[in-house]
Parts: C-alpha cells; structure tokens; sequence
C-alpha cells in the first residue's frame, strides 16, 4: 500500500550554481492533522543534516539553500507513534530548465 504522504519541493535559482529551496510534505488536511512531527535527513555535507520540524501550518517545510542533486529522506511520524518514510531525489535545476548534473 502506498502512502497517502510524499515530498514536494520548490527551488529559486541565485546564480553562481547556489540555489534557495524547500521540501514539505503533501497530503490531505486530516492525513496531516494526523503528523506530529517530521525528520528529514539532508546530504551528510549540510550542517545539521538531520533536522526534526513540527510546523504543521507549513505542512513540516524545511527550507535551506545549496546546490546539486541528492536523495532527501524523511521521517514521518504520526501521532499514533507509527513512522512513515519517504524519499525524493532533489533536482535542481537552472532558469532556462535545465537540471544540474550533481
């Protein structure tokens, strides 16, 4: 069974190869409700690659800034005390659409 949650991201481009984005977390208003927090596991290079985020109104957004591609993993827990995972491939890309290779 899949799950009724999934990452979503947004992205500006800065210039110079930096970019500005977010991750959160999709999903119906009850489903949501139902989240106590979420930890998400960002490439080991970040500082504090590991941030946990309770912000519900934002639906749990991490926003950060940097560059390339890598896998975003992220912990959901629910108020029930079941975990969920879940996983996205950050892209990035430039303004004319194009992805950065790494």
């Amino acid at each position: 069974m899949s799950s009724p949650l999934t990452i979503a991201q947004d992205q500006h481009y800065e210039g110079n190869d930096w970019w500005t984005w977010s991750v959160w977390i999709e999903g119906g208003p009850s489903v949501l409700d139902a989240v106590k927090q979420v930890t998400w596991h960002l490439h080991p290079t970040f500082p504090q690659p590991v941030r946990t985020l309770t912000n519900r109104d934002e639906k749990f957004r991490l926003k950060t800034a940097g560059w390339g591609r890598f896998l975003i993993r992220a912990e959901v827990t629910l108020r029930t005390g079941e975990v969920i995972k879940l996983r996205h491939e950050l892209c990035l890309t430039y303004e004319d659409g194009t992805p950065t290779d790494a």
